[in-house]
């Protein structure tokens, strides 16, 4: 018997209340068919009440006809036709009254999260998220960013959205983030790794999100989510196993607000960690007629790290053996370990790609940088392969915390009618750091991890040269012990130009941000990229390298364009070498140094860009939309 059935025996109003259909207004292409009709119309009645069958007269037939539907064309300027519209023959859009009607999409008005205008939302969603990290209860990168962010911004589009993440006990300070999460007293069994698992589940209810927390000895301990100061954890494939089984029943089993998500959701895996969502559906649910009218994302935040482990551990997820052959990696040859090695192992980041309904990235650029060999990192030809229903979608930040006309961690406020606070903020910056104060100095900054990726190993090299000239060079930021040496070596050695800030500081960050005149980010890839956007928001100028999301967002300064007004954020360099870097930097520097109202320029323009959370949010329910116009994965 159907599970859903089974249940609605016993709690037939609950059912109806989840699972009711709301009558909808239009008819495909919605997201085209925005005006009246400009010729043509076909009545749309109901075939039943056609004359003949029940024997009513073809008066009432025609009044039946006058009740109905009109599918009026919707062209565009070439008379081509782009999609349809359902209107009254008083040419106005009309709701169908009838579940029995043809369903389509419904508009909702809701108020957007800052209390403003409100916003049209298409259909409503019970949005589930899963990811190993959300902020502020957890956090190591930009996933942890999105998570944290993007869920209050789609309830605030109406959706019932809920993010299911791990309870990490760090015992640490960290925790305090968890104060107000509550027990939800529910304690469910999955299977996997051989036997049965036992989880629980804690709950708060914050800005129209609700926060769902895997609770397991597992993720209670020392380290950030993913390791410690010895390495990534060596469960970690049992750790986020957990959390995929227990994030595909938290829909099922939770009675969040007094009901469950119930099973049409629409669920969100974030990266490798969530990677199993997808494969789950498909294999473990779909198949007994649960979550069949569910859809799954896969949101690709770092193709780089993909969850490989040998073959043998497929037993442990606790799939059915034919789906071995979704999961199957096989390492070519040269990445063998040994002449008998064979190379096999399981991918479940490959796993996700193969049976996600779509799949996203973080920026339209790396949406494309993943389908080459370069950056592809061994899954370009199978990305490839689904490239129709691959889209990219440039992050948000957090417009109220990244603010420079109230962030609280700055020495002066500011904003693009009034630059003056810039400037006190240069020299607070300068001050604090034990920098000569040299306002009319250029203060080039550096926020990030010290590793291969981010391109430090070019910092390090282009320092001598670079600091030949009069420019001050300020670097924040952990991880590799040699960089984190040689940020500490330098400082000696600069002892008027250059500091070295080892570690990672949230005020520090905002005030290098605020004070600095440039920001450097020579990546080496970058999925998306949040400095540059903190730093256009504040008025400094970045100089990145052109890939990924980095390309899509910062635009090569042109001083001659638009009538010699100009146009550009700040500056793009390739290829990636040293040369490359400091001829964008100093370029950049001659135009702060020589050219301040180009320079001026530059800023507002930087400062005037919209990458709030809200214009991310209007884009992810597009993809909503094109999600649910196929049938869902099942084999």
């Amino acid at each position: 018997m159907d599970s859903l059935a089974a249940i609605s025996q016993f709690f037939p109003k609950l059912i109806s209340a989840v699972h009711s259909s709301t009558p909808l207004t239009q008819l495909g292409f919605t997201h085209l068919s925005r005006s009246t009709p400009k010729n043509g119309v076909l009545v749309l009645v109901r075939s039943d009440r056609l004359g003949g069958r029940d024997g009513s007269s073809a008066v009432e037939n025609q009044k039946e006809r006058d009740k109905g539907l009109l599918l009026g064309t919707e062209r565009d300027d070439s008379g081509s036709i782009v999609g349809f519209n359902l209107i009254s023959h008083s040419g106005d859009a009309e709701v169908i009254k009838s579940q029995e009607d043809v369903v389509t999409d419904r508009v909702a008005e809701t108020v957007d999260a800052k209390g403003g205008d409100k916003v049209q939302t298409k259909v409503k969603h019970n949005i589930v998220f899963v990811t190993s990290e959300a902020a502020p209860y957890s956090k190591t990168g930009g996933l942890g960013d999105v998570c944290g962010s993007l869920p209050i911004s789609l309830a605030a589009h109406g959706h019932r959205v809920m993010v299911v993440s791990p309870r990490y006990v760090h015992g640490s300070s960290q925790n305090k983030h968890l104060a107000n999460v509550l027990d939800l007293e529910r304690r469910i069994k999955v299977f996997c790794f051989g036997g049965e698992q036992e989880v629980g589940f804690f709950h708060e209810y914050r800005e129209g999100v609700d926060w769902v927390f895997v609770d397991h000895p597992s993720y209670h301990r020392p380290g950030n989510p993913y390791g410690d100061s010895y390495g990534a954890f060596g469960d970690n494939q049992f750790r986020f196993t957990l959390l995929c089984h227990a994030a595909c029943e938290a829909p099922l089993v939770l009675p969040l607000g007094g009901y469950t998500y119930g099973e049409k959701c629409l669920f969100l895996a974030n990266d490798w960690h969530a990677g199993l969502v997808p494969v789950l559906l498909a294999a473990k649910y779909r198949p007994y007629g649960v979550y069949k009218d569910a859809r799954s994302l896969l949101v690709i935040h770092n193709l780089a790290h993909q969850g490989v482990e040998p073959a043998l551990t497929y037993q442990n997820f606790g799939l059915p053996s034919q789906w071995y052959g979704a999961l199957e990696w096989v390492f070519p040859t040269w990445a063998r370990a040994h002449a008998l090695d064979r190379g096999e192992a399981v991918n479940i980041l490959k796993g996700a790609i193969v049976t996600a309904d779509r799949i996203l990235t973080v920026s339209k650029g790396y949406s494309w940088e993943i389908t080459t060999v370069e950056g592809g990192y061994g899954l370009n030809e199978l990305l490839c392969s689904r490239r129709m229903v691959l889209n990219g979608i440039t992050n948000g930040i957090d417009i109220s915390e990244w603010d420079p006309s109230s962030d609280k961690h700055i020495a002066s406020h500011y904003s693009i009618d009034d630059l003056s606070g810039k400037a006190q903020c240069k020299i607070a910056l300068q001050k604090e750091l034990g920098l000569p104060i040299k306002p009319d100095c250029p203060l080039i900054g550096f926020i990030g991890r010290l590793d291969y990726q981010k391109g430090i190993d070019l910092i390090r090299w282009a320092i001598p040269e670079l600091l030949s000239d009069d420019i001050q060079f300020v670097m924040l930021g952990s991880g590799d012990p040699l960089y984190e040496d040689w940020m500490r070596s330098a400082e000696s050695m600069y002892k008027d130009k250059f500091r070295g800030w080892v570690g990672f500081n949230v005020p520090i960050s905002h005030r290098i941000t605020a004070g600095c005149d440039i920001l450097l980010m020579p990546s080496r890839f970058e999925p998306c990229g949040l400095n540059q956007l903190y730093a256009m928001r504040y008025g400094t100028i970045p100089v990145v390298h052109g890939t990924g999301g980095l390309r899509d967002t910062v635009q090569t300064f042109d001083p001659y364009a638009d009538g010699g007004l100009g146009k550009g954020t700040g500056w793009t360099f390739s290829p990636l070498s040293k040369e490359s870097m400091l001829s964008a930097l100093r370029l950049a520097v001659k135009t702060y140094m020589d050219h301040k109202l180009s320079w001026t320029g530059i800023m507002k323009r930087g400062m005037e860009k919209d990458y709030s959370w809200e214009n991310a949010a209007l884009q992810y329910e597009q993809v909503f939309e094109w999600a649910f116009i196929d049938p869902p994965y099942v084999s």
